[in-house]
């Protein structure tokens, strides 16, 4: 599966439309995380739990758009993006976006 952040890919050409394929996770924060987030705020530092936590999630969210790209018969994802949003005091969506499309 070639997946791309660009409208089209060099060389190749697009042959089928799919439409948009989409995949998100909702994450919420955890205590022990919110409890050394809380210490970084009073030394400074990176925020390491939530970034694994936003890592895996952006994981999540990329490989559930390509499950749903698959399953359209499409060799590739273009256009891809990412977008992130508070759902709820503590919790946080991650979603990855693209276009499903065959490339010859």
């Amino acid at each position: 599966m070639i997946v791309s952040n660009l409208e089209v890919v060099p060389g190749k050409r697009i042959t089928k439309h799919y439409g948009l394929v989409q995949g998100s996770s909702v994450r919420a924060k955890h205590v022990g995380r919110d409890f050394m987030a809380g210490l970084k705020n009073i030394f400074g530092g990176e925020l390491k739990g939530y970034t694994e936590l936003l890592q895996e999630s952006r994981e999540e969210a990329y490989n559930r758009m390509l499950e749903m790209a698959k399953s359209t018969g499409a060799n590739a994802v273009l256009n891809v993006r990412f977008s992130t949003s508070s759902v709820a005091a503590g919790a946080a969506e991650l979603f990855a976006y693209g276009t499903a499309v065959t490339l010859e």
